[in-house]
């Protein structure tokens, strides 16, 4: 078995899979291809299986940001060569960490006494590898739309929009949405080109994920029940707003950033720029 490495598709070719995409967002779907070489009698061989056997060659993602997974591809080994595994990944059921599972497997449960030591049942794990690459940098991700904002109560001349709930215990996916202005083309270009940034989408982007921190951050202060104290479930709303306070601010207690947001706002909004590391990444 000779498993090249997994590359991503983009519009100009595809790139070797990189450890992480910083500027991905759930509006951008993933297409992942690779090679697999095969020598069947060989494969078999090692295994103990008699020939004729049938091995079936398939890759699983699983994502760590939405808690889901599902086959990527899977095809049925006839004879020894080169085998593409290719698959399109939506972006909305994706984030945090994405994993690729690529394994040889037995396609069916062996019957009879023969071989005793080989495997049996069916999808037993002959041959496999692992691959992953983070989605989900320091930014914040969550559902995204792109409308017009002289067809809302928005303001026209805004770029872009983060909608966010108040109710700390409902769940993040439905309590935050990012919201860009089509007539704004430097910014919708920029996510839409997330996956594979140039320069200037960097930049923008940079900008967009600074300000969507800010305003996270100044919603969470002036909600009361929003405390070092309070007790919150994975996925919610109160926990992502934690997780965000948790990597901005590590050595702080919320009480204390709250009070210097209050008594210092000026000075805190250049903390909080410091926080956000705003265009580190762009290079």
């Amino acid at each position: 078995m000779t498993a090249k490495n997994w590359f991503l598709v983009i519009d100009d070719g595809e790139i070797p899979l990189p450890e992480a995409l910083p500027h991905w967002d759930y509006q951008t779907d993933l297409t992942l291809r690779r090679e697999v070489q095969i020598d069947l009698d060989r494969a078999l061989a090692e295994s103990r299986l008699a020939p004729g056997t049938e091995l079936a060659l398939a890759a699983v993602w699983t994502a760590t940001g939405s808690k889901l997974k599902g086959t990527a591809a899977r095809t049925t080994v006839r004879q020894s060569g080169s085998i593409t595994l290719e698959t399109h990944l939506p972006g909305s059921d994706l984030g945090g960490v994405l994993v690729l599972d690529t394994a040889l497997v037995l396609a069916k449960r062996r019957v009879g006494a023969d071989r005793p030591v080989a495997a049996r049942r069916a999808g037993s794990v002959l041959w496999g590898d692992r691959r992953q690459m983070r989605l989900q940098g320091d930014a914040p991700q969550f559902p995204m739309a792109v409308i017009d904002f002289a067809k809302t109560n928005y303001s026209e001349g805004a770029a872009w929009h983060l909608d966010i709930g108040t109710n700390l215990e409902a769940a993040t996916m439905g309590s935050l949405l990012l919201l860009v202005n089509e007539s704004k083309n430097i910014a919708a270009e920029a996510l839409k080109n997330a996956g594979n940034p140039r320069l200037q989408d960097k930049i923008v982007l940079s900008m967009i994920y600074g300000d969507i921190a800010r305003v996270m951050v100044e919603h969470a202060l002036s909600l009361p029940d929003f405390n070092d104290d309070m007790t919150v479930h994975d996925e919610t709303l109160g926990a992502t707003l934690l997780e965000l306070f948790g990597r901005l601010f590590p050595d702080r207690s919320i009480e204390d950033v709250r009070l210097r947001a209050q008594q210092s706002p000026s000075l805190f909004a250049s903390e909080l720029q410091s926080a956000v590391r705003i265009f580190e990444d762009v290079e």
